[in-house]
């Protein structure tokens, strides 16, 4: 690794390593709709990318009488259906976590799911050896778009911001990793490539990305 090379790479998990967005939208979707809600497309807006209990607290005004605590247990109980949309890897991301792995590079995962799908999810990927570190909603007060579980994630890696870069692929996770003071590349296909206009690089996948990822220069 190049003495001036960042020394740490930082992933969101859905979207990002994982093709989960239809699943999650089901879940999601059917949740609106036990609870009598029909505008799904505009709800979804609150919770892509964000902690479900930050995006039910948004929503608070949908669900009188009810507290987010207890709305995102029913939540948890619809993500376990069986007839689901199956979760797959993103394309090149488990043979660039492996590359990155073998290159000495620090990596973890900061995601805004509870730890057992985390858990889960990245054991059925492969890659939780490769990982030192992952964040999960329940390590952190405040969700993306904050900057909290980037930052936690700096400081178990011993890494500066500078020194890190960022994967996302949500407005959210994109908008974390700026104020956490890091670079960011966004992968497009949860929302469009002009939404994340605030990452230093847009791409289509990881496959064929290189390390470090060819983004521009600071203030270019």
């Amino acid at each position: 690794m190049g003495v001036n090379e960042p020394k740490a790479a930082i992933f969101d998990l859905d979207g990002t390593l994982v093709l989960s967005e239809q699943r999650n939208r089901e879940v999601w979707s059917r949740f609106f709709a036990a609870h009598g809600l029909d505008d799904h497309d505009e709800l979804m807006g609150y919770v892509i990318g964000r902690r479900g209990i930050d995006a039910l607290a948004d929503l608070a005004h949908k669900f009188p009488g009810r507290d987010p605590e207890d709305l995102i247990t029913d939540v948890w109980g619809l993500a376990g259906g069986d007839d689901l949309p199956p979760l797959e890897p993103a394309p090149g991301a488990v043979g660039y976590l492996n590359g990155l792995h073998r290159a000495g590079v620090s990596i973890a995962v900061v995601t805004s799911a509870r730890q057992p799908y985390a858990g889960d999810t990245l054991a059925e990927l492969g890659v939780t050896e490769l990982l030192d570190t992952v964040v999960t909603a329940h390590d952190v007060t405040d969700g993306k778009p904050h900057p909290e579980g980037y930052l936690l994630a700096c400081e178990r890696l011993g890494v500066a911001p500078a020194d890190a870069i960022g994967f996302e692929d949500a407005v959210a996770g994109v908008a974390a990793i700026r104020a956490a003071g890091m670079r960011c590349v966004a992968i497009a296909g949860t929302v469009p490539h002009e939404a994340l206009a605030e990452a230093d690089l847009v791409v289509d996948t990881l496959e064929g990305l290189g390390w470090p990822p060819p983004l521009p220069e600071a203030g270019a």
